[in-house]
C-alpha cells in the first residue's frame, strides 16, 4: 500500500474505514457496500506542477471516473426512494474549464473530468453530480500535522506567507480546510440539492451560514 494511503493520527475512530489502494478498479463486494451510503465525497487530487500529462489525467480524470463507472455497474440508484438520490460530490478547481479547450493542463483536464462525471450521473438513474470549485486552501491549523500529507515544504512556507496577505486582499478567493469541510458535507448531504456547481465564493456563503468561519 503505498504511503500516502495511510490514515493520519486525527482520523475519525468512530466510523467504518476501508482502505483502498487500486482507484482503479472496485470489487463488487466494495461497490454493494458503498452503495449502501447516500453520497461519496471525492477529494483525491494532485497538484498539476512537476506531473506530465497522463498521470494527471490518470488521477484526476479516471480514478473518480472508475469508481463513479462501478456505482453506475453496481445500480447506485436502485431501490431509493424519489428525492434521495446518491450524490458524487467531486472537488475541482476554481481554475478548471468546462469547455475543455484551456491550454493550461490542470484547468482542461479538470473541466474534461467535471463534464465526464456530470454525464455519467445524468445517465444514471438515481445519481447526481455536484462539482465543487475551491479556491486558495489552506490546510487545517488544528492540525497541522496534517500538512506534511497534503503539501511539501516549499509550497507550505509559500502558503503561510501568502495567506495572510491574500486574506486582507482578496477573501473571496480563499477557503480554510474547516470551511470547504463543512460546505461538501451540507452538499452531500442535499442541503443545496438544486445547485450543482459551486463556486469559492459560494462555498465560503454556505460556511459561514453553518457557523464555521475557521481562518488560518
Amino acid at each position: 500500500m503505498p504511503s500516502w494511503a495511510v490514515l493520519p493520527p486525527n482520523a475519525p475512530t468512530n466510523s467504518t474505514t476501508i482502505l483502498h489502494s487500486d482507484f482503479t478498479s472496485y470489487s463488487p463486494d466494495l461497490v454493494s457496500t458503498l452503495k449502501q451510503h447516500d453520497a461519496c465525497i471525492w477529494t483525491l487530487g494532485v497538484s498539476a506542477s512537476g506531473r506530465d500529462e497522463a498521470e494527471f489525467i490518470k488521477i484526476t480524470n479516471e480514478f473518480p471516473m472508475a469508481l463513479a463507472s462501478a456505482l453506475k455497474a453496481g445500480e447506485v440508484g436502485e431501490g431509493r426512494e424519489a428525492g434521495k438520490p446518491f450524490r458524487f460530490v467531486w472537488f475541482s478547481g476554481a481554475s478548471a474549464d468546462e469547455t475543455e479547450k484551456s491550454m493550461a493542463m490542470s484547468p482542461r483536464i479538470k473541466g474534461k473530468t467535471e463534464n465526464d462525471i456530470t454525464k455519467l450521473c445524468e445517465e444514471t438513474p438515481g445519481m447526481q453530480a455536484y462539482i465543487l470549485r475551491p479556491g486558495g486552501f489552506h490546510p487545517s491549523t488544528k492540525y497541522p500535522e496534517d500538512t506534511k500529507h497534503q503539501r511539501g515544504k516549499l509550497e507550505s512556507v509559500a502558503g503561510n506567507v501568502l495567506w495572510p496577505v491574500l486574506r486582507l486582499t482578496a477573501p473571496s478567493l480563499l477557503i480554510s480546510a474547516e470551511q470547504v469541510s463543512a460546505a461538501a458535507l451540507a452538499v452531500a448531504k442535499g442541503m443545496y440539492a438544486e445547485q450543482k456547481l459551486f463556486n469559492n465564493k459560494q462555498l465560503l456563503e454556505i460556511a459561514n451560514r453553518l457557523g464555521v468561519t475557521v481562518k488560518a
